[in-house]
């Protein structure tokens, strides 16, 4: 019988969907409160999961979902990051 991997689900903060780990964007603010994206998934500090969805992340902005999941304040620009990094990754899946 082959040892199948677990694949980590998480939940998205502003849909509620669960999906795969891979499929999420990882936004973490340090013990600093510092907000930065986490693309290892790896870094210290307390994290929020966000769908790779350009829908998503602009509902997530109009009700700034993320300074409440992270207790701190969130510039509209770091939404805007995201939203770059999500058209980033879309376009380099598409060419594949």
């Amino acid at each position: 019988m082959a040892n199948k991997k677990k694949i980590p689900i998480r939940k998205c903060v502003m849909s509620g969907e669960m999906k795969p780990k891979k499929e999420m964007i990882r936004i973490v603010r340090s013990k600093e409160g510092v907000v930065s994206i986490d693309p290892t998934g790896k870094k210290s500090g307390r994290g929020a999961y966000l769908s790779k969805d350009k829908d998503v992340i602009l509902l997530a902005k109009k009700k700034n979902i993320l300074a409440a999941q992270l207790h701190t304040e969130i510039e509209s620009s770091f939404y805007d990051e995201l939203l770059r990094l999500v058209e980033r990754e879309k376009l380099l899946s598409d060419e594949k």
